[in-house]
């Protein structure tokens, strides 16, 4: 069993949290659209999660659409006290696996209630404002209107905290006035490091950071560096990866995701491995060659 514990932990929410989870993406089928491929094994790979000691799972009822919340409430419900389960609004689904903006009071209010049924509970933990301005990334814009609703839904007892997902510090800054903001979900790895003064600054603030692709996502990290500094160290490069990750911040949460029982053990025994400095330095270099 790895020993997660020595990554730390950071709050997130009213909760303290290992800072290594698991997020639950991969579980759906290709392009995160329609049921895995294997049942038995998705299933598999959430017990196993909880059982090496993960307190946080991420999710969406778009994943898939409402595959993978209900492979989480199949495989673990009744849930451990102290699991944390991190969810997301803001998008839907089309016909053709499309991924859509959905920021309609309605819309966001239908996706609330279709978490907490296809989850099983009767409080989401941490809801994060995924923001569709943009597919491909963060999109200057006002978010007042769609956070509002979210908050509104959080004073009825629906929701306990807030976070959101694909965002600009001038959104982040916006949101703040509205809600208290738990977390802040962005893209964010080894060669992308566009946030690296948010994450900081956040991080003075005691908000969690949470990089969604930190291993590159549909375009996995590619990087003969980070390919010669694994084989020093006798690791796999998924691991340097995550390491690196969580050398980089205190406020950094991992949600690696995969439907391997295998990888999901691979990815926990980057907890406990040590980067040396010399090892740090080269990592640094890489989003200066990207």
């Amino acid at each position: 069993m790895s020993n997660i514990r020595q990554a730390g932990t950071f709050t997130l929410g009213s909760h303290t949290v290992k800072r290594l989870g698991y997020g639950a993406m991969q579980l759906a089928g290709p392009g995160v659209f329609g049921p895995p491929k294997d049942h038995d094994a998705a299933l598999a790979v959430l017990r196993e999660a909880v059982a090496q000691g993960i307190d946080h799972i991420d999710t969406s009822d778009f994943y898939g659409p409402h595959v993978t919340n209900r492979l989480i409430r199949e495989a673990l419900a009744p849930y451990k006290d102290d699991l944390v389960i991190v969810t997301k609004i803001g998008a839907r689904r089309g016909a053709d696996g499309s991924w859509l903006p959905a920021f309609s009071a309605e819309a966001l209010t239908q996706a609330v209630h279709d978490n907490l049924s296809n989850l099983g509970l009767e409080v989401l933990d941490v809801v994060n404002l995924r923001i569709m301005f943009d597919t491909h990334g963060p999109a200057e814009g006002s978010i007042e209107a769609p956070l509002t609703v979210l908050a509104e839904l959080q004073q009825q007892g629906l929701v306990r905290h807030i976070g959101l997902s694909n965002v600009t510090p001038a959104q982040i800054a916006e949101g703040r006035e509205i809600a208290e903001i738990v977390c802040v979900q962005n893209q964010y790895n080894l060669a992308h490091r566009g946030d690296d003064a948010l994450i900081d600054d956040l991080a003075r603030d005691g908000i969690a950071y949470v990089p969604f692709f930190p291993l590159g996502g549909f375009n996995p990290l590619q990087s003969s560096t980070l390919s010669e500094v694994a084989a020093r160290l006798g690791a796999a490069p998924m691991q340097v990866a995550l390491a690196w990750l969580l050398r980089r911040a205190p406020n950094i949460l991992l949600i690696p995701g995969t439907s391997s029982v295998g990888h999901l053990r691979e990815n926990l025994a980057a907890a406990e491995l040590e980067l040396p400095q010399d090892a740090l330095s080269e990592l640094d270099g890489v989003a200066l060659a990207a």
